[in-house]
């Protein structure tokens, strides 16, 4: 079934309604959000002489809440100005506007009854082949829709999008009993392409899936902090990164998430589950009923299992001593199975080296991991009946590096399953017969293409209040895991031997099509020898046997810049001309990459920093997931960008004024030096696009998992007609009349206490880069001219304290120093 969805309403402005509706506009796409109409007059209203009968009272729920979309931070937008795609309203005046949309989202507060009544509503305004869905977390689709039509039903189904709806990757798509696969299908194909989320398809359960395995390994952790007395601080020391879990852990995360809606979530599975075992794991802690009895909700109450504090000495972090019910110091937790679990490599190797330790914080670790690995595992067949579904739905959800079945084979499954028997624990029959089989794994790789366990699953009598009773498996097999429409998956490339070249910083994988990805996989993707090497030999590469070149990163982030280390070490050894070499050789690749005889897409994502961004202006176009986080930040560590990011937001300013002499070029010039001098970072790809980090016309991919993919269409796209190099051209610059303005903006914010005295030194240098230097006002000045301006400024800066103070500050602490 063929579904084009062109505008969307949103039925309640809280929260996740408005937060649902801000990502719409992200996509592009006209939003109607409509809440209830208000009951009484603000006194702001009073003031003005409004009454209840005026569109701006009875919309303003909505109007308030598309308001704060633009001042809450990190922002639910890519950008502000995508908030005009959102328009208020209200369900009594706007109710028959709901004909006029192709999808309405329910995101009212998450009570059945509430639900049911207000589905009713929007069937009577409902247009027949209209969408409808429930963003509920874990209602039972199926019961909201009864009364209505079969017609209805059919194209109603849950989409449950996780908060904040812009970061969270997760969407579940859960149908109902009379849901159109075909709308299943056109669903899971819009939020995938055009929202960018990962969509796993859930079943009508509580909770669905990674709520109700995310809340299960909560509460398990919290049982275990109340029965072996462990603290706040130590539960969350082995909860968090350690364990391939984020670093909020268990009770940041909670804390975070709001303790009171956590607390809702697991009543709803209390009261829903028949299994008396699984009832006593979700039955709400009492000292946590305390907690919501007391007010102390988490963030949004200023204190819950953790409370911020204004002491003389400043702010200060404390926890929750669970025995006196107050707040201590926090604790700094140290052990010999954290240590080493720490100084693994990857998370694999990390959860494996602490659940094997032997002190009380490894034995925590694994009594929370066996029994969430055995519960995912006794769910199987109930909330889905497939291991990479819930694996994505965990990783995607809530976070982890790693699914429970990709945990599992981490630690070893015939091992660690010999343990938890051997502990006396209940082992799903079907993970036995499995390892009866002959396997270890959940997963294996095979001629480059990547398999998971698979099992048909036997319903043995009628589930009862949305469970299964009783189950049993046939077939269990392994089955190729099919990467859906994206056809590019680098890690089955390299196991396929498409790897041409590569070093320990990079590597050159051919692509198909002949076209060749350049992936940096340095630690944090930061620029050193080698990644400046293969570039260079990667050029050579594609010279003779490809049609272009896609610049990627494997990891975290796309680069986070130069290696700094490095760099501090020839400082500190006084090694200038080593330092100048390092200038001159990475200056030298990028404009080999510029003028290329072939065509290079860059396709950052997340944080690109410095020498990243410098790569990027290099390429031909930029293709950028929508979260990238980009930047010249060199300012911050008390340098300047000299690998070409100087001379190329000069060369942009320029462009914006060259087909108009008269116009005036400071104006473009003074924005490059402050983005610049300001280390300033977007928050988005549609904000890097407006600061200037990328062109107009390069493209911003909304899901990350196509980023590849759309890359190598440009490269095709540039080499399809025959493809030419840019030429090289002189630049117009403000010259030292344009200087002096620079200067005096930076005596400005001097003496307004936004930047230092080490900030004013800086800047200067920046300025005389930026203006063109010692030149008149509209001159034109070669590339080459500007990069010694940018090599000499950077050298000067090297020999200076201030710098190398800021230098090692960020190596040691990860935050700039403002010295």
């Amino acid at each position: 079934m063929s579904q084009t969805i062109r505008k969307v309403a949103v039925i309640g402005s809280g929260v996740m309604g408005s937060g649902i509706a801000a990502h719409l506009a992200n996509a592009g796409m006209p939003c109607l959000l409509l809440d209830i109409v208000p009951n009484q007059l603000t006194t702001e209203e009073r003031d003005k002489g409004l009454t209840l009968s005026d569109s701006a009272v009875r919309n303003r729920l909505a109007a308030l809440a598309i308001t704060a979309l633009t001042k809450t931070r990190p922002s639910p937008l890519y950008d502000s100005r995508f908030a005009s795609l959102i328009t208020p309203g209200n369900l009594e005046d706007h109710l028959e506007q709901l004909k006029e949309v192709d999808w309405i989202i329910e995101a009212v507060v998450e009570s059945l009854p509430v639900k049911s009544e207000l589905l009713a509503k929007i069937e009577n305004a409902w247009r027949p082949g209209t969408i409808v869905s429930s963003n509920t977390s874990g209602i039972s689709i199926n019961q909201m829709v009864r009364g209505r039509s079969d017609g209805f039903q059919r194209y109603f189904l849950g989409i449950h999008f996780f908060n904040p709806p812009r970061y969270m990757k997760l969407v579940e798509i859960i149908p109902g009993n009379k849901t159109d696969s075909g709308i299943v299908r056109a669903m899971a194909s819009f939020c995938e392409r055009t929202l960018g989320k990962g969509v796993v398809i859930a079943k009508d359960t509580p909770n669905f899936i990674a709520n109700r395995i995310g809340t299960y390994g909560l509460l398990v952790a919290l049982l275990e902090m109340e029965k072996k007395g462990y603290s706040v601080d130590e539960v969350d020391a082995v909860t968090g990164p350690v364990m391939g879990r984020p670093k909020s852990a268990t009770l940041r995360t909670l804390d975070v998430v709001g303790i009171d809606t956590f607390a809702h979530v697991a009543q709803n599975v209390y009261e829903k589950v028949l299994d008396e075992s699984e009832k006593a794991v979700f039955r709400v802690p009492e000292y946590i009923r305390d907690m919501i009895s007391q007010g102390w909700t988490g963030q949004k109450s200023g204190q819950g299992f953790y409370k911020k504090v204004v002491t003389e000495k400043g702010k200060k972090i404390l926890a929750l001593d669970l025995g006196s019910m107050t707040y201590q110091p926090r604790q700094s937790i140290q052990s010999p199975a954290l240590t080493a679990a720490k100084k693994a490599g990857g998370s694999a190797a990390k959860i494996k080296v602490l659940v094997n330790g032997d002190d009380r914080y490894a034995h925590l670790a694994w009594d929370v991991t066996k029994q969430v690995l055995l519960y995912a595992a006794e769910k199987m067949g109930e909330i889905s009946d497939s291991i990479v579904k819930i694996d994505r739905a965990m990783k995607w959800g809530f976070n982890w590096e790693m699914g429970p079945f990709e945990i599992w084979d981490a630690i070893g499954l015939q091992a660690s399953v010999a343990r938890m028997e051997k502990e006396g624990c209940a082992v799903p029959s079907w993970v036995k017969a499995w390892i009866a089989a002959g396997h270890d794994s959940f997963y294996k790789q095979e001629e480059g293409q990547s398999y998971s366990f698979s099992q048909t699953a036997v319903r043995d009598s009628p589930a009862r209040t949305r469970e299964i009773t009783q189950k049993t498996f046939r077939n269990q097999r392994y089955e190729l895991i099919k990467r859906g429409r994206e056809p590019i998956s680098l890690p089955s490339l390299k196991r396929q031997n498409k790897v041409v070249l590569s070093n320990s910083e990079a590597s050159l994988i051919d692509i198909g099509d002949g076209v060749a990805c350049l992936l940096f996989h340095s630690p944090n993707n930061a620029i050193g020898d080698d990644i400046i090497g293969m570039i260079e030999k990667s050029r050579e590469e594609v010279r003779k046997n490809f049609k272009g070149l896609v610049i990627a990163g494997e990891g975290k982030h796309f680069c986070v810049g130069a290696n700094l280390l490095q760099l501090l070490s020839y400082a500190l050894d006084k090694d200038w001309s080593a330092i100048e070499r390092m200038i001159e050789t990475f200056q030298g690749t990028l404009m080999r990459l510029k003028y290329f005889e072939k065509p290079v897409v860059a396709a950052p994502y997340q944080m690109t920093l410095g020498g990243g961004v410098e790569v990027c202006l290099a390429t031909d176009q930029v293709n950028a997931a929508a979260e990238t986080y980009a930047g010249l930040v060199e300012t911050g560590v008390g340098l300047i960008p000299a690998g070409g990011g100087c001379k190329e937001m000069a060369l942009r300013a320029a462009e914006y004024v060259e087909d108009c002499p008269q116009a005036d070029l400071q104006p473009f010039v003074t924005k490059a030096f402050e983005m610049i001098g300001t280390a300033k970072v977007s928050t988005s790809a549609h904000e890097a696009r407006a600061i200037g980090w990328m062109r107009k016309t390069d493209r911003i991919v909304i899901n990350r998992d196509d980023l590849i993919h759309e890359a190598k269409r440009t490269v095709l796209f540039f080499d399809a007609p025959g493809y030419r190099p840019p030429r090289t051209e002189k630049i117009r610059v403000v010259g030292e009349d344009g200087k002096a303005l620079l200067l005096l903006a930076a005596d400005h914010m001097h003496r307004s206490g936004y930047a230092s005295d080490y900030d004013r030194v800086i800047a200067s240098k920046l300025a005389h880069i930026l203006s063109g230097g010692n030149v008149p006002a509209g001159s034109r000045v070669t590339e080459q001219h500007l990069l010694d301006l940018e090599k000499e400024a950077f050298l000067s800066l090297c020999g200076e304290a201030k710098t190398m103070e800021r230098i090692q500050h960020m190596l040691l602490k990860r935050r700039p120093l403002r010295n």
